[in-house]
């Protein structure tokens, strides 16, 4: 895919990797739309993007989705990428059934609802494009969970099963359908829960560089720096459940 003059809207671009991609995309020629919940971030990361459009949309509200869509189309009716990054990916204790399930249900939300809502609201403006493509930006941890974030592990995972089954309806369409699955990253995502930061992490402009040669490249899959190695580990451990199945079956047959 050519990853010049495109119409680009970004979810959650006002930080980490969706602000490194709108650098890069406006960088090539693209016009980048990007979303953020407030306000104050929208005007931060505008200072630092010149040219960068912005929209208020939290991804946890169906309305404010709505309204996206809306006046994005209206504005942009040529807007042919779509790249799901936005997310929140908190530290849960599931033993602790005090917190409240509005709680819980807004990471799903985030994480998993509001990306497949908004294939859903911008669909027919993409299939009327030439070449278009949608981004579900998940993680390494869509391979391999993390004990600590459960729902954030469950809900890419989730986005990882949701992605290749789009893909496969949308194979005679105009639309490429690709999963950037980024490793840990350097970024303020875990503001707040530092303790989950892991050393190595990969630079957000790193994998926003991959995702777009990845895009160049017409991959399905992106898997940056060690994502490749944990979706291998995610590959082997059911291989290696699903033989244990196998023994202990023939065991207790013989």
């Amino acid at each position: 895919m050519e990853m010049t003059r495109n119409t680009v809207l970004v979810t959650g671009g006002t930080s980490g990797i969706g602000k490194a991609l709108a650098a890069q995309l406006l960088a090539r020629g693209n016009i980048v739309l990007i979303t953020g919940r407030s306000q104050e971030r929208l005007d931060a990361a505008q200072s630092d993007l010149p040219g960068v459009h912005c929209f208020i949309c939290d991804q946890a509200d169906p309305a404010a989705i709505v309204r996206l869509h809306d006046e994005a189309t209206h504005a942009f009716p040529n807007l042919n990428i779509l790249i799901n990054n936005a997310g929140i990916g908190l530290k849960r204790n599931l033993n602790d059934t005090t917190v409240p399930v509005s709680d819980l249900e807004r990471e799903v939300r985030t994480n998993l609802i509001g990306p497949i809502q908004m294939n859903h609201q911008f669909l027919p403006t993409l299939k009327r494009q030439k070449t278009a493509a949608i981004v579900n930006v998940t993680s390494g941890l869509a391979f391999v969970p993390l004990a600590p974030k459960p729902l954030y592990s469950a809900t890419k995972a989730a986005m990882h099963s949701y992605t290749m089954t789009l893909r496969a309806q949308l194979t005679h369409s105009s639309v490429k359908v690709i999963e950037l699955a980024p490793p840990a990253t350097d970024t303020d995502f875990n503001k707040g829960q530092e303790d989950m930061n892991t050393p190595g992490r990969m630079s957000p402009e790193k994998v926003a560089e991959a995702a777009i040669k990845g895009m160049e490249q017409d991959r399905d899959e992106i898997l940056p720096g060690q994502a490749r190695a944990l979706r291998l580990m995610g590959r082997l451990r059911h291989q290696m459940v699903l033989a244990r199945a196998v023994a202990e079956k023939m065991s207790k047959a013989g």
